[in-house]
C-alpha cells in the first residue's frame, strides 16, 4: 500500500501557534489513520517539491496586520508558479490564529489558492480573539479530518 502524504505548512512564531501546529500533527497521526504519512514544514522551509509530493495540504498562519504571515506569503511567492497547473484540485484546509477577525488573512490565502485551483475541504478554521485552550481541540480535529479523508479517499 502506498502511503498518501499530508503536508502541514505553518508559520508558528508563538508558543500558542506552535501548540496548534503540534495538535494538528497529533490529530493527523491518530492511530486509526493508517494510510497517511505526515510531513510538517515551516513556511520558510517548505518547497514546491513538498507540495508536488502531497495528497493534501494544511495551512496554519497567524493573522499579521490583517493578512497572512509574511512567511506563508513567502512560501506562496516561491511555490506558486512551480505548482501552477500541476496541483489543480489539491485538497487543502486553512487554520488562522486571528487576534481580530481573520477576514483579510482568509481573503489573501483564498485568492492565492483559487489561482492554484486547490479545493477547500471545509470552511477555514479561524481561532479568533484571546487565546482559548479549545483552539487546540479544533486544530487536532482539523488534522484528523484531513488525514482521515485522505486515508478514506474522500479528498
Amino acid at each position: 500500500m502506498t502511503l498518501k502524504r499530508l503536508l502541514i505548512i505553518s508559520h508558528a512564531p508563538s508558543e500558542n501557534t506552535r501548540r496548534m501546529r503540534d495538535a494538528m500533527i497529533e490529530g493527523a497521526q491518530a492511530p486509526e489513520i493508517e494510510g497517511v504519512t505526515v510531513c510538517a514544514r515551516a513556511a520558510f522551509d517548505a518547497q514546491s517539491s513538498d507540495v508536488l509530493d502531497a495528497a493534501g495540504v494544511l495551512l496554519l498562519t497567524p493573522e499579521n496586520l490583517g493578512y497572512m504571515s509574511g512567511a506563508l506569503k513567502d512560501f506562496f511567492d516561491r511555490c506558486y508558479y512551480p505548482c501552477l497547473d500541476r496541483t489543480e484540485g489539491l485538497p487543502y484546509a486553512l487554520c488562522i490564529r486571528a487576534g481580530s477577525d481573520g477576514t483579510g488573512t482568509r481573503r489573501g490565502v483564498e485568492t492565492i489558492v483559487a489561482g492554484l485551483r486547490w479545493r477547500a475541504i471545509q470552511e477555514p478554521l479561524i481561532c479568533r480573539g484571546d487565546w482559548r485552550e479549545n483552539f487546540l481541540a479544533s486544530s487536532r480535529e482539523l488534522g484528523m479530518l484531513m488525514a482521515a479523508g485522505l486515508d478514506a479517499g474522500v479528498f
